[in-house]
């Protein structure tokens, strides 16, 4: 009897130690870390590339906004989610946030594609009134309607290049017989317009499909082609205003729905700050590109006006026919709402 009664006793003694344990365990942990939100953010950009580094500077700002309730977590270069995923994964619940360029909404929400019209929207000036302008909010509503709140909006670029190998393209005929990376239904009709055969390409994957001949040749951000290193397997970038792009940063309506209003606050100001930080920094990227890529052997061509007046002419024609028929009356007011920031 005497073994079992022991027995009892020190299972009744450890049993109160671990409580007082863990009583002291729990009073010593910070209640923060307990409490911290987490916030997990997805995006496709590569490091280097100057929009990713306004991201993790956003994320910082949150979480120091948020006094560290919202746990802010980038995953940067499709690490986390494949960049044409990152909607979808955002708008379910599988992840929390995630960023995406505007035309990678597709036939989802081409609204989101209005400043990618060639020669639509290439002020500066026009960008620096987006973020608080009656247009993004339009498109703020458009995106909750298809299960993502809007958070941030980071101007990317409005100075992009027809990469080549060669040869330039500094004309329209130029064009004819390319095989070339697209980015969106209504921009490509612009490019078919001109001769040039569209391919679909995330962009993380371009780089290959150049080096391996799948495709002939590209379009993209300026500071873009020197960041995915395109100046290694393309020789000639012809620099032209003729498309705007950005990327936004969104969350799952149900969890923001949750947040408190102290969290919601702090996602808002870093929004309006990140705006400001993206437009300076892609500025400073777009001015920089031209001379780092003829560092690396790349011929790069300004275009003139009177290059820039003759793809306007063949694109915008066969751009504003697709947009139109994709976002009907919809369209035609977002159009209206951009025409009123130039």
């Amino acid at each position: 009897m005497t073994p079992a009664k022991t027995s009892s006793h020190t299972k009744t003694m450890l049993s109160l130690f671990a409580a007082a344990s863990a009583t002291a365990l729990t009073t010593l942990l910070p209640m923060d870390a307990e409490a911290a939100t987490r916030m997990r953010c997805s995006h496709q950009l590569p490091p280097s590339h100057h929009i990713a580094k306004v991201i993790d500077r956003w994320a910082a700002e949150v979480k120091t906004l948020s006094d560290g309730n919202l746990d802010v977590q980038v995953f940067g270069a499709d690490s986390l989610i494949k960049a044409n995923d990152n909607i979808l994964a955002v708008a379910k619940g599988d992840i929390e946030c995630a960023f995406s360029l505007n035309f990678q909404w597709g036939k989802t929400l081409p609204l989101m594609n209005v400043t990618v019209g060639p020669y639509t929207m290439s002020s500066i000036e026009a960008w620096r009134k987006w973020p608080t302008s009656e247009a993004a909010a339009f498109l703020e509503d458009r995106l909750l309607k298809k299960g993502v709140r809007n958070v941030v909006w980071m101007f990317q670029t409005n100075t992009t290049v027809f990469t080549s190998k060669g040869k330039p393209l500094l004309k329209p005929a130029d064009f004819q017989g390319q095989k070339m990376r697209g980015i969106g239904p209504a921009f490509d009709r612009g490019l078919k317009a001109m001769g040039a055969t569209p391919v679909a390409i995330p962009g993380s994957e371009v780089y290959q499909a150049l080096a391996t001949g799948v495709i002939d040749s590209a379009l993209t951000d300026v500071a873009a082609a020197w960041s995915r290193k395109y100046y290694e397997v393309q020789d000639h970038m012809t620099v032209v205003p003729v498309l705007a792009a950005y990327l936004h940063g969104y969350v799952n309506p149900r969890w923001y729905d949750k947040l408190t209003d102290k969290d919601k606050a702090a996602l808002k100001k870093a929004g309006e700050e990140a705006a400001a930080w993206a437009l300076e920094a892609s500025q400073e990227a777009a001015a920089n590109a031209p001379a780092e890529l003829e560092s690396k052997g790349v011929k790069v061509h300004i275009a003139t006006a009177e290059e820039n007046a003759a793809f306007k002419a063949a694109m915008a024609p066969a751009f504003a026919e697709g947009f139109a028929d994709e976002t009907g009356a919809d369209g035609r007011k977002l159009l209206e709402l951009v025409q009123k920031l130039q």
